[in-house]
């Protein structure tokens, strides 16, 4: 494997197997899904292809970085991906026309196998004609299901995605539910968890060298299904995965450089289906805060609500509640718990009319504790961070977390009988909600959203919102206040200098997002709900 890199940025890479077959690959930086020719097998195979324009990705930013970790982290990945995708395109050289069909725990289809003869690369395998990881049967007794595999000899038995409880189970994966309080009958499993047992079993054959593959561990589920289908397993296909879609380590910004909808779309995974189901499972599954309550009956369009990080652990519900009723007094209502862990960790103060230096004192916190990890990193296809970085980083994982819960919530309401939403969110929670719309927005055919009201919205104000602006029916109701201090101050020391939605409104010309300037009655970041009458 080899590429150049052209004056105006356009990179080429070339892939050969030992067999003589050939890949070619072209883009920049910023590609995805980059141009591809050469041999039609080697071209099909989606994991190879992911796999060496990482490289690529990987190979340009090592030759360009100033610092250590970041050379290493990046000579790192680099040669991991062409080890697996040199390894693929020697699997493509021993392809037979034997072939079994059964589900596929790379991407999550029913699709047909390949059996792999080892003549050249030693190795028996199956490659999934859908995604192109090697697979192997799983090693449950009586199990269908193609579990994923390495590209050497392993000592760890292999399960499937339903024995490794990455979802609950692949038949059922585009089953619904009437409401989003029913999203538990979405995720029970219809398999005991083998990978437990495996795990133990792996200490003690550690000595020998043998990797073992990791839970998805604090890394976006996502980032782990991606990871998958570029041929690699547990918390390695999370990082990778990442790392490969702009969005770098999870305390970096996790869910990519658009949020939630760039990552789902450029996966291609339907919400309604068994990636979308693996994603929402994952994320529910890690965060035990996580729940949608039924808190009240009603007619018409149902409304969910959340919060932010100043009210997380708090019972009271009362402005909250009282917001929702003032614009929607007969409609059902729903609460989203989430994150409280990770909310509790920023500290920052909620005190009304908290002064100048006191919220400049709280900011210099979060900021020393967000970005000194951060600094530097926050590029497009930044280096997978240690996992240390992520205790160290409160600012992000709390924000990174608001990301997986959207999509997490999309997964769950597309996969209801009802029609329509209205959302409303405040601080993070607003970041909640509008990533949940416009994830939602990926699913044809499925709910839809009617209205957002987002209040102190925790959310940089730059950006392409033209995915928000056609993610409602109806339109985004965004209320800003010049006074929020903590927007002021703790949100823009940890975000860079950025500022926030919340603090000057989103100043765009989008027709559906409509700002409103509530400063001559809010006065601080916890007084929106309380005293501001939604449109």
């Amino acid at each position: 494997m080899h590429f150049t890199s052209g004056e105006d940025g356009t990179l080429t890479c070339e892939v050969r197997s030992l067999g003589g077959r050939v890949l070619r690959l072209t883009g920049n930086l910023a590609t995805v899904e980059p141009l591809a020719s050469g041999d039609a097998q080697m071209v099909a195979n989606k994991a190879l292809a992911h796999n060496a324009w990482a490289y690529v990705k990987h190979e340009t930013e090592y030759q360009v970085a100033t610092e250590d970790d970041q050379r290493k982290s990046h000579r790192k990945q680099a040669d991991e991906h062409v080890a697996v995708a040199e390894g693929i395109a020697n699997l493509i050289d021993d392809l037979t026309d034997d072939f079994t069909t059964a589900w596929c725990s790379g991407c999550f289809m029913r699709t047909e196998h390949r059996k792999v003869h080892g003549k050249r690369s030693g190795v028996r395998a199956h490659l999934c004609s859908s995604c192109g990881v090697a697979t192997v049967g799983c090693a449950a007794p009586q199990c269908v299901h193609m579990a994923t595999r390495g590209l050497g000899s392993f000592r760890i038995p292999r399960y499937c995605a339903e024995h490794r409880h990455d979802i609950p189970s692949f038949e059922r994966a585009t089953d619904t539910v009437e409401g989003p309080e029913d999203y538990g009958k979405l995720l029970k499993y219809d398999k005991p968890n083998l990978n437990r047992a495996t795990k133990l079993a792996a200490a003690g054959v550690l000595a020998a060298g043998v990797a073992v593959p990791g839970g998805i561990a604090a890394a976006p589920a996502v980032g782990g299904a991606i990871g998958a289908l570029m041929g690699y397993s547990g918390a390695v296909a999370a990082n990778v995965g990442l790392a490969f879609l702009g969005g770098g380590a999870v305390a970096a910004g996790g869910l990519g450089i658009a949020g939630g909808t760039y990552v789902v779309a450029a996966v291609g995974a339907a919400l309604g289906g068994a990636l979308g189901a693996s994603v929402t499972n994952a994320y529910v599954n890690e965060d035990k805060s996580f729940e949608i309550e039924k808190f009240r009956e009603g007619d018409g369009i149902p409304v969910i609500v959340t919060r932010g990080f100043l009210n997380e652990s708090s019972g009271d519900w009362r402005a909250a509640i009282a917001f929702v009723e003032r614009r929607y007094p007969d409609a059902p209502i729903y609460k989203l718990h989430w994150g409280s862990k990770e909310l509790a960790a920023l500290g920052i103060p909620a005190a009304r009319g908290a002064g100048a230096r006191y919220a400049m004192g709280a900011a210099a916190r979060v900021a020393a504790r967000a970005g000194k990890a951060a600094a530097g990193r926050l590029n497009p296809v930044a280096p997978v961070m240690m996992a240390a970085d992520l205790a160290k980083n409160p600012w992000h994982t709390a924000r990174v977390r608001a990301d997986r819960t959207g999509v997490a919530l999309a997964g769950i309401l597309a996969r209801t009988e009802i029609p329509s939403y209205h959302l409303v969110g405040h601080s993070l929670g607003a970041r909640v909600m509008i990533t949940a719309a416009e994830t939602l927005s990926t699913q044809q055919g499925g709910p839809r959203i009617d209205m957002i009201h987002v209040v102190g919205a925790a959310i940089g104000r730059k950006g392409d919102w033209r995915k928000l602006n056609d993610a409602v029916s109806n339109k985004v109701h965004n209320y800003f206040s010049s006074n929020d201090k903590v927007l002021r101050y703790a949100y823009a020391a940890a975000q860079g200098g950025s500022v926030a939605a919340g603090y000057a409104g989103f100043g765009t010309s989008y027709p559906n997002i409509i700002d409103h300037d509530v400063s001559n009655c809010v006065d601080g970041h916890s007084e929106y709900f309380g005293k501001v009458t939604p449109v």
